[in-house]
């Protein structure tokens, strides 16, 4: 898997940033997070960071700015054709039962619902539009939610490949060696309960 990742990484290079923040824009602008949620591209790309076929804090920048973009067009997606949205074939695929979950979360939470939407899969992908189609004040209430959210989870993914990756490299230095280490262990105490039975035998 990881020698895969690899591969992929030292092909794409600076495609990455397209790909990765493509994926985090679509996920809410066109509900892509449906099928593949945006975290995934997001914590390859904090993997190839580490590797240093991308830059890490181009990458963060490059992944708040496009998870902010992207629930901002869902906003305005869902605002314009929320109706005609829900009774699409795309609508009906999401299921009345998503859409209503949706909508409670939201009037239960107002506009920390976009905070805490941004957290959860499902959520993620529709929150935006529910927001845009209930007419949340944009402004005032959703873009600051919008903001903050952005921040958390897009720099936050990208960090948390990149440390994920880091401790695999580590773990990985210490399986390398390990093996050694726990022969000279072996050997050592098997030398010392030698030495101290010896007087007890002579």
């Amino acid at each position: 898997m990881l020698d895969q990742l690899r591969r992929i990484g030292e092909h794409a290079g600076a495609w990455l940033y397209l790909i990765a923040g493509g994926l985090a824009f679509a996920e809410a602008a066109i509900m892509v997070g449906m099928v593949l949620p945006g975290e995934v591209a997001l914590l390859v790309a904090g993997f190839a960071a580490h590797h240093h076929w991308i830059s890490l804090w181009p990458m963060v920048v490059v992944a708040i700015g496009s998870a902010i973009l992207g629930d901002s067009v869902g906003y305005e997606v869902g605002k314009r054709i929320g109706p005609r949205l829900r009774s699409s074939r795309v609508g009906r695929r999401i299921g009345a039962e998503r859409w209503h979950r949706t909508d409670e979360f939201l009037h239960r939470h107002g506009g920390k619902a976009v905070l805490l939407g941004r957290f959860t899969a499902v959520l993620r992908a529709l929150t935006p539009g529910v927001a845009g189609s209930a007419h949340l004040p944009y402004l005032r209430v959703f873009l600051p939610w919008n903001v903050t959210g952005g921040v958390i989870w897009g720099g936050g993914c990208v960090l948390l490949g990149y440390g994920f990756s880091a401790s695999l490299d580590t773990v990985g230095h210490y399986l390398a060696w390990g093996p050694i280490v726990l022969i000279v262990l072996a050997v050592a105490v098997y030398l010392v309960v030698r030495h101290v039975r010896r007087p007890a035998d002579s």
